[in-house]
Formats: structure tokens, sequence, C-alpha cells
């Protein structure tokens, strides 16, 4: 048996339901149990081996060999956490019914809501071959046209999921209308629960958004999380699947194109703890203009307003990075370099939203 440490400090992995129960944090993995339920599911048996992949913060996902099967295993992070968050059995429902609708997303194979196997619910999908672009360019990505390539096949998939009809399955997914005005006042709400100190700009950016708050001029399925980071690529040009789904809602799809904006690097732009895809600030790649001016050519959007919606991913970003760096504090989150620089990340990230409003009310897109 093969086991992969998440991080320096954690508990990864126990044998035993009896050695999870004693253990002094809740492990990530319970062996006996999660060999039983795949067994259930018809895995092949055999030596069970694990890695973590990924580069998620927040849901831990892993790399499952047995019998010759290769599967992902996707989980919440190690609980206490506030009960609408990390929901496994909701993310696997949107998976399910995007990938129904066309969309490119791996296949869930199975969803465990039974606290018994790991502690809390999780679900297991196809594994699926590719490369995800973050830091470095793969072998073949490095040319100029592939660097473009790969992030036109971000735009294009963006844009195609934005298209999917709110029909059937897909309406049962949640309610469009009133989304912004939901997520403004949920984050708001969750600022003074996630964080012990004062950051007084995160709170003055939240009423800004709330007193500029664009009307909603189309409706479609938002990923919330869409980035480079979240995109498996079968070629430079095509992306295989869409992942990492928790946080997807039927809502305003400038949120989705505003949050891959935030994220995207840019050279000559302030760096904060969201620039997600650093290599993007290599020479080659389409600048964050060209990424929206080629939305709006493949929707006919209005993109008029997308200071607004980079500064609601903004802010957004700093109180879900609050709660991982007030997880740190409390040792939740051991080794965790990038929950210690939070510290002055998320002060960082309130002070971009800050400048994308300023920029909104100039008329500078």
């Amino acid at each position: 048996m093969t086991a992969h440490a998440a991080a320096p400090g954690d508990v990864d992995t126990v044998r035993t339901a009896a050695e999870a129960a004693a253990a002094a944090r809740p492990p990530l993995l319970v062996l006996e149990p999660l060999e039983a339920y795949l067994d259930a599911q018809g895995v092949p048996p055999g030596e069970l081996a694990w890695r973590r992949i990924g580069d998620g913060q927040a849901n831990l996902t892993y790399e499952l060999r047995r019998g010759g099967d290769r599967l992902v295993l996707r989980r919440g992070p190690r609980p206490p956490y506030p009960p609408s968050a990390h929901d496994m059995v909701r993310e696997a429902r949107f998976l399910t019914t995007v990938g129904a609708a066309g969309m490119p997303v791996p296949r869930v194979r199975a969803v465990c809501e039974d606290d018994a196997v790991l502690g809390v619910p999780f679900y297991l999908m196809d594994l699926v071959e590719g490369e995800v672009v973050t830091g470095n360019l793969p072998a073949g990505f490095t040319e100029a046209p592939a660097r473009r390539a790969l992030v036109e096949a971000a735009v294009d998939a963006l844009a195609d999921l934005h298209a999917v009809p709110l029909e059937g399955d897909v309406a049962t997914l949640g309610r469009p209308a009133g989304y912004l005005e939901r997520q403004v006042r949920r984050f708001a709400q969750l600022w003074p629960l996630n964080t012990r100190r004062e950051v007084p700009l995160v709170e003055r950016v939240g009423e800004r958004l709330a007193a500029t708050m664009p009307a909603q001029a189309r409706s479609s399925i938002v990923h919330g999380d869409y980035r480079l980071g979240n995109l498996m690529y079968a070629t430079p040009g095509r992306v295989a699947a869409i992942l990492d789904w928790e946080m997807a809602a039927l809502g305003d799809p400038l949120a989705d194109l505003g949050y891959l904006v935030a994220t995207y690097s840019e050279a000559g732009t302030p760096a904060t703890p969201m620039d997600l895809t650093p290599v993007t600030a290599l020479p080659g790649f389409p600048t964050r203009r060209e990424l929206v001016e080629r939305y709006a050519a493949r929707t006919g959007a209005d993109v008029s307003a997308l200071p607004w919606y980079e500064a609601l991913a903004l802010w957004k970003s700093a109180i879900f990075c609050e709660a991982m760096h007030t997880r740190w504090l409390d040792g939740q989150r051991p080794g965790d370099d990038f929950a210690a620089g939070l510290g002055e990340g998320v002060p960082a990230l309130a002070a971009a939203a800050d400048a994308a409003l300023a920029r909104l009310e100039e008329g500078k897109a």
C-alpha cells in the first residue's frame, strides 16, 4: 500500500474506524471502510494506492488506484465547517447534470452520504487524463500559438457553459433570479464569522457592491470557481474537463467571467493571493482585455460593468481566504504556507476589489 501525506502536520490516513476515532484530528482517509465501499461499488480488488492531486485550498481530491482501476475521490476538508459549505452531494449532482447537458466533466461513479466511511460525504468520479496549467507550462504548451490557444479554449468553454439552456434537469439546480443579491448578502454575513480582526475595507467594499449592483441581464449555469487551474486540457486548444463545481449555481454568467479575469495573471498588474495562474503573465498569453473581448464576441454579452464582477470575485475571495487564515491561526491548517500568508493577503484582496470598483466609477472597464 502506498500513502502520500497531504501536508506537513496532517494525519492523512489511518487504517481503521477505531484509529480514526482516537486520532487528535480527523484523518482524511480511513482505509478499511473506504476499501469496503470500493468493494460495494465494484472496483476490482487489489492493493489500494492513493495520492493527493489538484491545487484546491478547500476541498480535497485524491487519485485512487486499485486492481488496475483509476478513479478520483473528492471530499471536503476536516470539519468543523458551516453546514452549507463543502456540499459534496450537491457538487456531484451538478457534475452529473451538466455532463448530461453535454459539457466536458468527469463522470460521477458513486456518491457516499454515509459519514461512517470517511467522516464526511464524498463522491467518486472517473479519472480524466490531461494537463492542468497554473504555474508551469507542460510539454506541448510552451509555444506562443499554444499559449493563446489554451486561453481561447478556456473562454470558449465558458461561453458554451453559459449557453446551456436552463430547462429540464438543469432548471432544477437552483434559482437564477436574485443571484447577485444573494451572493453579496451571504458573504457579508460570513465575514464576521470568519474573522477575528478588523479589516474595515472588507466591509466598505461589501457596502459599495450592494449599492452599485448591476441588473442581471442574462441567466445561466454559473461555475463559481472558473479559472485555468480548474480546467483539464487534452491539447492546448481543447478542454477535456471542467473541474471543481462546489460553488456552482444558476445565476449571472458575468460572475464567472469576472472571476476568471480576477484570477488571471497579467504582466504589469499588482498580484494578489488569487493570481492562481501566474504562468499567464509570461509573453505570448492574451491580455485580460483580449480574454474579455473574445467572450463578448462569442456571447454578445454587455461587459461594460465587468469591473463590478471582478470586485465581487476579489471581495468573496477575501472572505473565504480569511476563513482559511483563521483556521491556520487555530492550528487546523498546520504547515499551510498559503493560509499563513493571508494575514497580508486578505487586505490585499480587499484593496484590489476596491480598485476594481474605482475603475467602474471612472468608466474604465
